[in-house]
């Protein structure tokens, strides 16, 4: 394999198009620290980012050897190529594309845990090992249907808490509120996509809510997904920050296009769509949380 083409699989594989969900609750607890506290550590949050997308993109990489070996990505997959489901490149290489990142995200964290101490290694070692464990192991997340509650604690609640614990050393309520809004919007990917994958999915045995429970029950958890995520809005009103609610405006308006969709279309490619659509409703909804913060 050619230098060009291995570096056109490595970001193939690395799914960059997906790297929003681990982007943005680092990105938004950086902002609500700097609000809350008048004060941001460029440096530790710049390895805050480094180590969060290292985490995601070796899970990325895990989950496309696991889910290859096991036949869940093969030639006749609707959604993006997968290297080891086409041949692309075999079992070891993607795995070991995973252990380089992990690896990164294991020195990104050593400075983290140099400055907050032994919070981080709780923290962290989870977060090693799930990036694995969500499609590998005894106990594969993914193929057990918790694969929306690991993005939502993960991606959500402990990625927004522990950053805004970095940059300020404290857990305050309003990271708790955030992080359910930044995990239930990052859950709607996943969501979509499984429902899109859900026939192929159900032939090798990967159990995701959607093969567990059917299109109606897979079109429903992707409705509460968006919904309560807006509403949670609502809440920053009662926490005296009411022009953060302006955030959920770009989830109500791209969120029901998205519904409608999941509503109206069988799965299939089209869904491809409609996961483009998850990844900006989750960068507009950070970018006027930013706005408002940045301006008021």
């Amino acid at each position: 394999m050619s230098f060009g083409t291995l570096v056109k699989a490595v970001v193939s594989g690395a799914r960059l198009k997906t790297l929003a969900a681990g982007l943005v609750p680092v990105w938004l607890g950086g902002v609500l620290a700097w609000k809350l506290t008048g004060n941001f550590d460029a440096w530790l949050w710049c390895f805050t980012l480094l180590g969060a997308l290292c985490i995601q993109i070796a899970t990325n990489f895990f989950n496309d050897a696991v889910d290859g070996k096991k036949g869940a990505d093969g030639e006749n997959r609707t959604g993006p190529r997968r290297l080891t489901g086409t041949g692309e490149m075999s079992f070891g290489q993607v795995m070991g594309l995973g252990v380089i990142f992990l690896t990164g995200a294991v020195i990104f964290g050593t400075f983290l845990c140099m400055a907050r101490g032994w919070p981080m290694v709780l923290i962290g070692i989870p977060s090693l090992f799930l990036a694995y464990g969500y499609t590998g192991g005894p106990f594969p997340l993914a193929y057990r249907g918790l694969g929306e509650i690991f993005v939502i604690l993960f991606f959500g609640f402990i990625a927004v808490m522990g950053t805004v614990f970095i940059q300020t050393g404290t857990w305050p309520n309003e990271a708790i509120l955030l992080g359910a809004q930044v995990g239930l919007l990052s859950a709607v990917l996943i969501s979509v996509n499984n429902f899109r994958d859900r026939e192929q999915d159900a032939a090798v045995g990967k159990k995701t809510l959607a093969v567990r429970f059917g299109p109606k029950f897979a079109a429903a958890i992707i409705w509460l997904e968006i919904k309560v995520a807006a509403f949670l809005g609502i809440v920053w009103l009662v926490k005296g920050y009411p022009l953060f609610g302006l955030a959920s405006l770009p989830v109500f308006v791209i969120g029901m296009r998205i519904i409608w969709g999941v509503l109206t279309m069988p799965p299939g490619k089209g869904y491809n769509r409609l996961l483009a659509l998850g990844a900006i409703e989750l960068i507009l909804f950070a970018a006027v949380f930013h706005g408002v913060v940045g301006f008021f």
